[in-house]
């Protein structure tokens, strides 16, 4: 049985990870934060305004729109509990010496999480001179 991807659910945990909050969000879009709050609940979310979503938090539309949190829970799962016997399903996924190393893929993620902390400050600003 194929799994359906939730865009909303998956708004809201790339928003958590990256620390943004609904209200920057709205306020980055002209939009008020109880139409993010209803944007999160929809499985389906309008591709233009998922495409605003995406290129505000700099993460590809598609990682909306194809991130499957089961199945990502079923390799982890696989490879801890089972590793010599994981589901062939999976089987090509599990990857034993993988071409990056993890901690540069933090360091990457964490240095964006910092430019992205940065022009939300800059935003900020720019809201207060506004008053």
């Amino acid at each position: 049985m194929e799994q359906k991807v939730h865009q909303g659910r998956n708004v809201k945990r790339f928003r958590e990870m990256l620390g943004i909050k609904q209200e920057t969000l709205a306020f980055d879009l002209n939009i008020s934060q109880q139409k993010i709050s209803l944007e999160e609940q929809k499985e389906i979310i309008d591709k233009d305004l998922l495409e605003k979503i995406a290129a505000i938090m700099k993460i590809p539309v598609e990682a909306f729109q194809n991130f499957d949190e089961e199945a990502v829970i079923n390799i982890i799962s696989n490879t801890f509990n089972n590793h010599d016997h994981a589901s062939p399903q999976f089987a090509s996924v599990i990857n034993n010496s993988p071409s990056f190393h993890p901690l540069d893929k933090m360091v990457e993620l964490y240095e964006r999480m910092l430019q992205q902390q940065k022009e939300m400050i800059e935003k900020l600003e720019q809201l207060l001179q506004n008053k």
